[in-house]
């Protein structure tokens, strides 16, 4: 039940899905022309812009997952590629807005989050990047409370044994795996990697639940 009140983002009435359309307001309020907007999008998929409330003039989205660039479509386009390095492909284009959500804290280290820091302020003159706030109380691909600040060797056991939430390690391997690709940011932090944005904290129950550098 826990899964289905808080972490599914597709299931009306579960707060991931209210979350996730209060975004939406807030994102159609600083880009009224989004629908005529060319919008660059860092780790998304395709089907997450098909289940839009409303689609951008033409989306490019960048994930390393060969599964999402399957299906192309007029006003939609998938590539393969690593955020932090994109291809020579897109070595010249540029878009109204870079997109992305949830995915700096995933990239992999300092210096990762720096090269796709420096992708998106030189993709466009404004964008849009969400990522979940370290110090709100529930860590949020687990759905465990507080196992952001829990020791390494914690956080694998509730990866292998916790049955909430996004992330299911299938063992101790890719428990440490999952563990390990995981680093929440703080506000300090996404102001380092987007020192010319506005920090908008999204809020839950009156807490910042995320974080989200804006132009």
């Amino acid at each position: 039940m826990l899964k289905t009140t808080i972490a599914d983002p597709d299931r009306p009435g579960s707060l991931a899905h209210a979350a996730r359309a209060r975004r939406w307001t807030e994102l159609l309020r600083c880009y009224p022309d989004l629908a005529e907007m060319r919008v660059l999008d860092l780790g998304g998929t395709p089907g997450s812009w098909r289940a839009a409330p409303l689609r951008p003039a033409h989306v490019v989205t960048v994930n390393l997952d060969p599964a999402t660039a399957r299906h192309d479509e007029p006003g939609l386009t998938a590539v393969v590629a690593d955020a932090c390095d994109l291809p020579s492909s897109l070595a010249h284009e540029r878009f109204d807005l870079v997109y992305s959500n949830s995915l700096v804290e995933h990239v992999g280290g300092h210096s990762r989050r720096c090269r796709f820091a420096e992708t998106v302020r030189g993709r466009a003159a404004h964008h849009w990047v969400q990522t979940p706030y370290r110090y709100f109380p529930i860590e949020p691909h687990w759905v465990f409370p507080g196992m952001q600040f829990l020791p390494f060797r914690a956080r694998v056991v509730v990866s292998q044994r916790w049955p909430h939430g996004h992330i299911r390690s299938a063992g101790p391997a890719q428990a440490v795996a999952d563990v390990a690709e995981v680093e929440l940011l703080s506000a300090t932090e996404m102001r380092a990697y987007f020192p010319d944005s506005d920090l908008w904290y999204e809020r839950f129950a009156g807490l910042p639940k995320s974080l989200v550098a804006r132009v």
